[in-house]
């Protein structure tokens, strides 16, 4: 069966807009054009477009998602397996946060005592999977499974005031940093606060502190991209300039 750009958007629930942005940047190509030059999708680009909603529903970018599936080694099959794994991860995660807004509200009514652990425990959840879901394999391939899945262990088992703690202290290293930024001295007193707190920030979920590690983090937050653009969203170059505070704080060469 053939379709035209208004009955696939229609069949998808997309705007026939998204579609023709799809086949613009070579996202999703049409099967042909008609003689008038209209776009026709067959039964592969519906198949293709099913495969890009789902990664788009998990979060993936476009443009990962164009690497995906037109690689030689994409296999269909394969990508729904994985996109089922990540939906029954996604769905439990919504099971916990939905039981734990129920118990919240009992809680709130006085028919059931809850602990400000229980409160939190579905956040820190959602964090760590979060995590997982950006900068897992890339976080794992550097520092181990066995260090990361410490990591993600001693963050879910955070206490109600540890937990504020680690927040307060996320607050006050982007706080200290964008302050160090305007001296554009990395060795500055100020700079070398921020990374001292950005250790101390580390320190509350890596299993072990090294200085290695630490400076290891910091270039990766230049090097990729996902990293970079949470820092230079504050301050543009505000990622290379806690990179370099950092290298001098942990008197290491990357």
């Amino acid at each position: 069966m053939e379709y035209t750009v208004q009955r696939l958007a229609d069949l998808a629930g997309v705007s026939p807009r998204t579609l023709r942005y799809y086949d613009k940047i070579g996202l999703l190509k049409p099967a042909r054009l008609n003689p008038s030059g209209y776009r026709v999708y067959g039964q592969a680009e519906v198949e293709q477009l099913q495969q890009i909603l789902f990664y788009r529903e998990l979060g993936v970018s476009l443009a990962e998602i164009k690497d995906l599936i037109h690689s030689p080694s994409f296999d269909p099959v394969d990508a729904l397996r994985e996109h089922r794994q990540r939906l029954i991860e996604k769905r439990d995660q919504l099971d916990q946060l939905i039981s734990n807004v129920d118990k919240t509200i009992a809680a709130s009514e006085r028919r059931v005592n809850m602990s400000n652990k229980e409160r939190f425990a579905g956040f820190k959840k959602q964090m760590v999977e979060e995590n997982e879901r950006k900068y897992g394999s890339e976080i794992r391939k550097k520092y181990t499974n066995e260090v990361v899945d410490q990591s993600n262990q001693k963050l879910l088992g955070m206490s109600e005031k540890q937990y504020q703690q680690w927040e307060e202290l996320s607050s006050k290293v982007m706080e200290t940093l964008k302050v160090a930024f305007t001296t554009k001295d990395p060795s500055s007193e100020l700079a070398q606060k921020a990374a001292d707190l950005h250790r101390q920030w580390l320190s509350f979920c890596w299993p072990t502190y090294t200085k290695e590690a630490h400076a290891g983090l910091a270039c990766m937050y230049v090097e990729d991209e996902r990293f970079k653009e949470f820092y230079d969203k504050e301050q543009s170059g505000l990622a290379e300039f806690l990179k370099e505070a950092i290298l001098i704080y942990t008197k290491t060469e990357q």
